[in-house]
């Protein structure tokens, strides 16, 4: 398989396996972190959980990190990124311990939120640094492969720290409150693993060089806030890559308001009392694992897909897919239905976007690439935070919602016929519909965790 190959060549650069480790903690820790929230806002027996609490959770994780991620760069461009990886999760392992504490405690809930909102704060800025640091431990003639195969393992290492925290929470002593602190104190020390194993790497590996001169900051975010309106208007100048973008988007807010309604169906439906939460909660772990399975069958066929279908042929079928086995699954609001769309509807999903991400690297000038991806990734999460807004206004209290369903599967149809008629034409005129991912696989875009 030419994963693993790739994956073995990387490997054999010393400083990228250092890098990967402590992407993979951190990325674990995320998802630990991330599901112990999630149980706290669904799961408390202690509390009513409401669809628009759901939607207030996902702003809190998901707004700071698309808002602020085009502007890390101004600060990572003058700090040492081996010292933003250390302190950025040393502060996170510290931040994670006072939420657990703000858990366990009876305090107002905005506190929680407000803790919740400093750890994926900072988490923007470990990630970038992440990325950051990648031309620095792999030669320019596999930084295209790091760049897929990174994310997309990090993506993984949080979708199992996700099953962790699932484990964790059934385990521990105590219920509600307790359980859930229990499972943020083990993603905080995590959380401590990852800033000590970036020690390992020396202070000055993974750059900025000190001799470099950087621009005033005030200057460089006027600078960003500008590059990134240039960046929206090349991206008008061309449609296959603005295609592509609203794509990926519609479909990730399709995605972000089926994530309400199983949240929900597990929260109340899925429960054998109406005090019980574990049956929900287990459920809820096994749909997060078959969606990992989702997004990694995605990177595994994407590539060829692309090759044989082309960039909007193969996001037209997924969105067809879609449109078809969301409602056949998800109309029985039962269990193993749902599960097997969890893993569908991951894959579509994921599939859309590593070809959209190809769609913006083969049609975008490279000048304005960065400023594209920046402007794809706040959109791709805003995308999700609306859905579940949208969500929240449409849902009752146990998650069925046959219009709901219906809704998506009508979206994901229009998706489809859009995309099936941008495929047509730009294979008759030869454009970007043909051009196939670089070696190695699908580069990099943005990401979620």
């Amino acid at each position: 398989m030419s994963v693993a190959r790739d994956l073995r060549t990387l490997l054999r650069f010393p400083d990228f396996r250092k890098l990967l480790t402590v992407r993979l903690l951190s990325q674990h820790a995320d998802g630990i972190y991330q599901v112990a929230l999630a149980a706290y806002v669904v799961f408390s027996p202690e509390r009513e959980t409401s669809p628009a609490a759901i939607a207030s959770a996902m702003a809190v994780l998901l707004l700071p990190y698309s808002l602020l991620g085009p502007f890390a760069g101004v600060l990572l461009d003058r700090w040492q990124r081996r010292q933003v990886l250390f302190f950025g999760n040393v502060l996170r392992t510290l931040l994670a311990a006072a939420t657990a504490a703000l858990v366990f405690g009876v305090v107002p809930e905005w506190l929680v939120y407000l803790s919740a909102l400093t750890v994926t704060a900072v988490n923007r800025f470990v990630l970038a640094g992440l990325s950051a640091a990648l031309p620095r431990v792999v030669d320019s003639e596999r930084l295209v492969i790091a760049n897929s195969l990174s994310p997309t393992a990090g993506t993984l290492a949080a979708t199992l720290g996700g099953g962790v925290a699932v484990v964790v929470r059934y385990l521990a002593p105590g219920t509600g409150r307790q359980a859930d602190a229990i499972v943020l104190l083990t993603g905080a020390a995590v959380y401590l693993l990852a800033g000590l194993a970036s020690l390992r790497m020396s202070k000055g590996l993974l750059g900025p060089d000190p001799t470099e001169v950087q621009p005033r900051v005030l200057a460089a975010i006027a600078g960003t806030a500008r590059g990134l309106l240039a960046g929206l208007r090349h991206l008008r100048r061309r449609p296959m890559a603005g295609y592509a973008l609203t794509a990926s988007a519609l479909m990730r807010f399709c995605y972000g308001a089926l994530t309400v309604t199983v949240l929900m169906l597990a929260r109340y439906s899925w429960n054998s009392g109406s005090n019980r939460t574990d049956g929900g909660l287990q459920l809820l772990g096994i749909a997060l694992a078959l969606s990992g399975l989702g997004f990694f069958a995605a990177a595994v066929i994407t590539p060829s897909a692309v090759r044989r279908t082309g960039i909007f042929g193969w996001m037209a079928l997924c969105a067809a897919i879609a449109a078809v086995l969301e409602p056949a699954l998800g109309l029985s609001f039962q269990p193993v239905p749902i599960l097997l769309a969890a893993f569908v509807l991951a894959l579509v999903t994921q599939a859309g976007k590593i070809a959209t991400d190809t769609a913006v690297q083969t049609s975008v000038d490279d000048a304005f690439r960065g400023r594209v991806f920046s402007l794809y990734d706040m959109l791709y999460n805003v995308a999700y935070v609306g859905a579940a807004g949208v969500a929240a206004a449409m849902l009752p209290p146990d998650g069925r919602s046959a219009a709901v369903i219906a809704g998506v599967a009508v979206l994901y149809a229009a998706i489809a016929a859009a995309l099936f008629r941008v495929s047509r034409e730009t294979t008759a005129r030869g454009g970007a519909d043909q051009v196939s991912p670089p070696a190695g696989g699908p580069p990099a875009g943005p990401t979620t965790s």
